[in-house]
């Protein structure tokens, strides 16, 4: 795949899908059958995902670029995060191409995050090509997910030629694409093909000074800050002396390319010169971040850039001040965690770093919990230590009037779950917009709903509903606050008071108080919470208590203790437990819940100022 291509046979695409409907899937089996990956070569599933936390989680938490050849044309193609919580990641890489492929699960139809992007990728005029995916699954329904997409074209003011667009039927799984979801064929030739024929070739002036606008960063530790962009005009070779000029049109560095590189299958392939069109990555500059303009020296004014949608959620990152702190992680000061948080903001636009309320702690802001929780995981593996405050919502004021965040909730539960849900919602102030049974067991409940009330409700979902519902939420509209709208845990916790190591004698005395979170055996120490109360008050208890031993010994007394298994929580799911007055302590090796207070004295007062 070295051959130069123009910009007449470039096509630029996004593929874009709610999480887990099989873009990832889908790119594998585009890749397989083209000469990106070689015979010899070995190629892992869900390739695109490569980092650990993707693979573990089996989704896609980065865009990520790669191209195959098809036909004397280069097809970039670029694999979109499918949850809501990284949406910032698609809204800058839809600036790069020419067309979008929309997947939708040929069951599920389109989802929360199909709509937000989709809404995105209408406005920039994108036609997008339908996929209905996974057509061999015994609840297919493909001409009524088919009938549901048209629909949220039309209400997404989708114009007259994007609402004519083309559907294809695929088993990405298997590795084929069929224009007949009856008619099954052996490969992905038919979206390809299509492709070519029904995108774009990318819009570009050879001619004209080079221009590329940075919409990804990451970090090498050998080429140094790496920038992906598409070249919107003229060419660039390397050694090129280049300006970056900010959204404003300021200067803010000047340098020379150091490296280009082409997207060519899963690998970066180093070329000397690209052409407007093409999508590459850049190294040799040091300050130029996300939506700044790379240009050549002659022009001042920067390329439109895409504004992307500000955070909804806030969590407090401090230092770890638990007595435990330092005996299991490396990085520990508020130094390197403030350094740390400053490099993750200058690649992960969707996030903001604040300085918090003493010089220990910092607010990050980002767009859910799970996009928080997925950078406290890398930084635990990282070796960090660190106190975690619960999410809370950004509210913001317009004319005078205060604001909060409200997200659209799309919930696919079976109907015999559909009354509890209902209650649960309308306990947290949401309200039903739309209700739809499917009329072979399912039902669909479409809520708006207050971000404050949703915190912590994905865990109480599933036990509700026995893991068989689908919850999808996704950012819509600040509007007027809803009085009371924030959910608040029912039961207390079980608190140590004492330090020490846990007993299972001492636990079994105390399974009949709640829920335990912890086994014996495991250090604790005064303010550590080890379990959910039964009632509505915390309790302070000791687990670590012994039984007292003697020289007498009674027949059938001292059979071995039996505990009932500990409760596991998710980092999620402990992030949205905890309350104003708990916070989570992460470490390379253990997840802890804890009150802010470390003795019984503090704990009172910051109950009472609640």
């Amino acid at each position: 795949m070295n051959t130069k291509y123009t910009s007449e046979n470039i096509r630029n695409i996004a593929i874009i899908a709610h999480v887990d409907h099989g873009k990832t899937t889908l790119v594998d089996a585009l890749l397989k059958q083209s000469d990106a990956v070689k015979a010899h070569e070995k190629m892992d599933e869900r390739a695109m995902d490569s980092g650990d936390i993707e693979r573990e989680r089996g989704i896609t938490i980065l865009a990520k670029n790669t191209a195959v050849e098809h036909d004397g044309h280069l097809l970039n193609v670029v694999d979109t995060p499918g949850h809501a919580d990284f949406g910032a990641e698609v809204e800058r890489v839809l600036g790069m191409v020419d067309g979008v492929v929309l997947l939708v699960d040929a069951a599920e139809g389109p989802m929360p995050q199909t709509k937000f992007v989709l809404s995105k990728a209408l406005k920039l005029g994108l036609r997008p090509i339908l996929v209905v995916n996974k057509i061999d699954r015994g609840d297919a329904r493909p001409e009524e997910v088919v009938d549901e997409v048209f629909d949220l074209f039309d209400a997404l003011g989708a114009t007259s030629e994007q609402l004519d667009f083309p559907i294809l039927y695929a088993v990405g799984r298997d590795g084929w694409v069929a224009e007949d979801y009856n008619n099954p064929t052996t490969d992905c030739k038919a979206l390809l093909d299509l492709v070519t024929k029904h995108v774009p070739a990318p819009k570009s002036d050879v001619s004209s000074p080079f221009s590329m606008l940075a919409v990804t960063i990451e970090k090498d530790p050998f080429l140094g800050r790496i920038i992906t962009g598409r070249i919107h005009t003229g060419k660039l070779k390397v050694n090129d002396p280049v300006k970056v000029l900010d959204i404003d049109g300021k200067e803010l560095e000047k340098g020379r390319i150091s490296k280009i590189l082409a997207f060519r299958g899963l690998q970066r392939q180093p070329v000397e010169e690209a052409f407007a069109g093409d999508i590459v990555a850049i190294a040799g500059l040091g300050e130029a971040f996300v939506s700044h303009t790379i240009c050549d020296m002659s022009i001042n004014t920067p390329l439109d850039a895409m504004p992307v949608d500000p955070p909804t959620l806030t969590m407090t990152f401090g230092v770890n001040n638990s007595p435990l702190a330092g005996t299991e992680g490396k990085k520990l000061t508020s130094r390197e965690i403030g350094t740390r948080l400053d490099a993750e903001a200058e690649v992960n636009v969707g996030l903001r770093i604040e300085q918090g309320t003493t010089a220990e702690t910092f607010q990050v802001k980002g767009r859910g919990e799970l996009q928080l929780a997925v950078l406290i995981e890398t930084m635990r593996r990282e070796g960090f230590e660190l106190s975690i405050g619960g999410p809370q919502v950004i509210f913001k004021e317009e004319n005078g009037e205060k604001l909060e965040p409200f997200e659209e909730v799309v919930i696919d539960v079976d109907d015999e779950y559909s009354g509890v849900v209902m209650e649960k919602m309308g306990l947290r102030k949401a309200e039903l917009t739309n209700m739809n049974a499917d009329g072979s067991g399912r039902t669909r409940m479409v809520f708006d709903a207050p971000t404050r009330g949703m915190i912590g409700y994905r865990s109480e979902f599933m036990t509700d509903c026995k893991g068989s519902g689908i919850l999808a939420r996704q950012f819509k509209e600040y509007a007027p606050i809803k009085s009371s709208s924030q959910s608040t845990r029912r039961n207390g916790v079980l608190v140590s008071m004492v330090a020490g190591e846990t007993t299972a004698y001492s636990l079994f005395a105390l399974e009949n108080r709640g829920v335990l979170f912890i086994d014996a055996g495991v250090k604790v120490y005064d303010g550590m919470i080890i379990g959910e109360n039964a009632k509505p008050d915390d309790l302070e208890v000791n687990p670590v208590k012994g039984k007292q031993l003697t020289n007498v010994r009674a027949s059938g007394k001292d059979d071995a203790v039996k505990l009932t298994p500990k409760k596991m929580m998710t980092l999620e799911d402990a992030l949205t437990y905890i309350q104003a007055d708990e916070m989570v302590e992460i470490t390379p090796e253990n997840m802890r819940l804890r009150k802010v207070g470390l003795d019984a004295n503090s704990r009172k007062q910051l109950r009472r100022a609640m």
